[in-house]
């Protein structure tokens, strides 16, 4: 892959805001992005991003600002497992502790998603309005998972970029037992992103997820990229992780794993998954070919 020149964007905003789900006794703290030059009277579409495990709302502005700077409004929340008591990881954790708090993630992903949609809709920052008849959702990992989920019972979602989701049947000992079901009853545009080298939701299991999906789809492959690829800090976070003393199933991951050095740039792969991204949403919210 040659290493592609990023160009200026135009300017976007960001503004932090605290979501309160009473029903939940829950306060998520969001993060909102948007061009900086929108106004009132523009009601612009909305793209929700659900972060990967162990992230948080910022773990991949990289995405989240390039959108917003080309006329997307983008909100993405700290979930559930960053924010509740009863998920956070436990000291001394048996088994079976370790193992109901896992369906507690898992449960709570796609109730955030539709409680932060419900939050945009109702228009929390004065003079931004985003349009309910164009929203999209994008996710990396635990997240790709949580945007494959959401349409099945979200009639809201119209278009969906999956980043090496996880939910496939082909998982790996040591990742979150989350499977994609595709109760889909209608028509959602799907781009899924995958990254060739990628230890922790190897290729075979992104093609065995792309075959269940429904049609319209389309797959991309990133070629010499990891599962770190997706969020900021590309080389920062992927060699943490390769590093950091492990064991079990996910030192088995980790003895999988390339140095970065012999995979492609953070820049490159950012540039790549900025483009088709862009692509996909520009095409099936806004109806324009790149």
């Amino acid at each position: 892959m040659q290493s592609l020149p990023i160009s200026p964007l135009p300017a976007a905003a960001e503004s932090s805001l605290q979501a309160t789900d009473t029903a939940r006794n829950r306060t998520f703290p969001v993060a909102v992005w948007y061009p900086e030059a929108a106004g009132a009277s523009d009601a612009l579409p909305l793209i929700l991003f659900s972060h990967h495990s162990g992230g948080g709302r910022r773990a991949s502005t990289f995405l989240t600002t390039y959108l917003a700077s080309h006329g997307y409004v983008v909100a993405a929340m700290d979930h559930s497992e960053v924010i509740a008591p009863e998920l956070l990881r436990q000291e001394n954790e048996t088994p079976e502790q370790m193992a109901k708090r896992g369906e507690g993630w898992i449960a709570s992903r796609v109730p955030d998603l539709r409680f932060l949609l419900d939050y945009m809709l109702s228009q929390p920052l004065p003079g931004l309005r985003v349009d309910a008849n164009r929203i999209g959702a994008v996710g990396h990992s635990f997240g790709g998972w949580t945007v494959l989920e959401v349409p099945c019972v979200e009639p809201r979602i119209r278009s969906v970029v999956a980043l090496a989701p996880g939910g496939s049947r082909k998982r790996r000992p040591g990742i979150i037992p989350a499977t994609a079901e595709f109760r889909w009853t209608r028509e959602v545009p799907l781009l899924l992103v995958a990254a060739d080298q990628d230890a922790c939701l190897p290729i075979d299991g992104m093609y065995e997820l792309f075959e269940r999906a429904p049609e319209p789809k389309q797959m991309v492959v990133l070629e010499r990229a990891d599962h770190m690829h997706f969020v900021d800090d590309v080389e920062k976070a992927h060699e943490a992780f390769r590093t950091m003393p492990l064991e079990g199933d996910l030192a088995k991951i980790q003895a999988d794993m390339r140095p970065i050095t012999e995979l492609c740039t953070g820049e490159e792969a950012h540039r790549f998954i900025q483009d088709v991204t862009l692509a996909h949403f520009d095409a099936t919210l806004k109806g324009q070919d790149h």
